[in-house]
């Protein structure tokens, strides 16, 4: 069962480095434009917005990237901590910016948790 959970959390922390590349790299191009489905303008007056939420992203990914390769005695701690926030953090961007926010990182996140809780019982 600790493969399935450092599979999991493998995908969410591979999701929220693509999530980095997009917001700080890619929000104001034509790829960023038609994922986000906002205007040029509107794209270009939110980079530097995106950039930090990016930039959060990667933070995530990190965290998650350190539960699955640090000792063993800090993962389930780690695991925890970063799984509840980018659960939080897709339950707010579900409520306050797009619903399928909810379906993108917040499910998977609570998912993650689940394989978490479950491989350590």
């Amino acid at each position: 069962m600790d493969i399935a959970a450092r599979a999991v959390i493998g995908l969410i922390a591979f999701v929220h480095c693509y999530f980095l590349v997009l917001e700080m790299f890619l929000w104001a191009t034509p790829f960023g434009q038609k994922t986000f489905g906002r205007s040029k303008e509107e794209q270009e007056q939110t980079k530097v917005l995106a950039g930090n939420q990016g930039l959060y992203n990667g933070f995530l990914a990190a965290g998650l990237a350190w539960s699955i390769v640090g000792d063993a005695a800090s993962a389930f701690p780690l695991r925890v901590f970063f799984l509840g926030c980018v659960l939080v953090a897709g339950v707010y961007g579900g409520f306050t910016a797009a619903k399928k926010i909810f379906f993108v990182q917040a499910l998977p996140g609570a998912i993650g948790l689940a394989v978490a809780i479950a491989a350590r019982m």
